[in-house]
């Protein structure tokens, strides 16, 4: 399966999925409006997961590419630290805070699938022996 635009990856999707969540949850309490270092921590954390995923897809280079979804999964697990912060200052509810929290971890869960499956040899390649393994 090639894919075409980064845009089509289903990680990327669910981040920016993941960032639309984190900017209502920022929007809808002024207090955490006003907190500009925590705010701005947790969307710089979203936005950047978003932003590793297109950056490795234009390096052109599969370990490359690996490389920033690893930096894409850290940044979802930043979210997920920062959301505690905000729920101990009270600035999200639980039930934001579990939305959020869950779609973190499901973007997390999709680039290591997606890390395992780009880290496999193709298919053609696994089926194809070495000659030299084979029996004089």
């Amino acid at each position: 399966m090639k894919i075409e635009r980064f845009e089509d990856i289903k990680a990327w999707q669910e981040a920016r999925e993941l960032v639309k969540l984190v900017y209502k949850a920022i929007a809808s309490n002024n207090t955490f409006t006003k907190d500009y270092r925590l705010a701005n921590q947790i969307q710089a954390s979203a936005v950047s997961t978003m932003a590793n995923i297109a950056e490795g897809f234009s390096r052109q280079s599969r370990k490359e590419f690996i490389q920033f979804l690893f930096i894409a999964k850290g940044s979802a697990a930043e979210i997920q630290s920062h959301l505690y912060v905000a729920l101990d200052l009270s600035y999200i509810d639980q039930k934001n805070f579990n939305e959020i929290y869950d779609r973190a971890d499901k973007v997390s869960r999709m680039l290591s699938n997606f890390i395992k499956y780009l880290k496999s040899p193709p298919v053609r390649q696994r089926d194809e022996r070495d000659p030299r393994d084979q029996p004089a």
